[in-house]
């Protein structure tokens, strides 16, 4: 829950959410075009570094809530299968569209930021960031989607509480 209410006290404003439920998908196609360059055929399946970090993650993701790593594989299945199309294209093609997803989704994170007036949390903690993000693009679906309410209204608590103490 800390991890949580972290994330969601740098994202309370509607245009960054949004900003971020397109630029994180988006970066994770950059990362995965490159992680698809390194593959090895197993038992006759071409496997590649981007299917092998979406699985890591839903794996992680699967110790923190089942629900919400089963809807990241969702998502993040079409963007492993997208981004191994891109990048069996010659590396020119493929390396300019994973360096412009990269860095593009990157630069709409920052507006986003710059419009709530928060500070990245990939700044503050460029690991976690990039790990959690796209477990909270999940959390946000939910979120929109007015579902596990009970978790949101405590997050928006504690959230609350921190500032009131910040405050004081």
């Amino acid at each position: 829950m800390d991890m949580l209410t972290g994330y969601a006290s740098a994202h309370q404003h509607p245009f960054n959410i949004a900003v971020h439920m397109f630029g994180i998908p988006t970066i994770m196609l950059g990362v995965f075009i490159a992680l698809s360059w390194v593959s090895a055929d197993v038992a006759g399946y071409t496997l590649n570094l981007a299917h092998i970090a979406a699985l890591v993650l839903f794996v992680f993701y699967w110790t923190l809530d089942r629900l919400f790593s089963i809807v990241f594989l969702l998502y993040a299945a079409p963007i492993a299968y997208f981004a191994t199309n891109i990048g069996v294209e010659p590396l020119a093609t493929s390396g300019t569209v994973a360096a412009v997803a990269f860095f593009g989704g990157y630069a709409a994170q920052f507006v986003g930021h710059a419009v709530e007036k928060t500070v990245p949390v990939v700044l503050k903690h460029p690991v976690q960031a990039n790990v959690a993000a796209p477990f909270f693009i999940v959390v946000d679906i939910f979120k929109f989607a007015g579902l596990r309410e009970e978790m949101f209204d405590e997050v928006q608590r504690r959230i609350a509480d921190e500032r009131r103490e910040q405050a004081a």
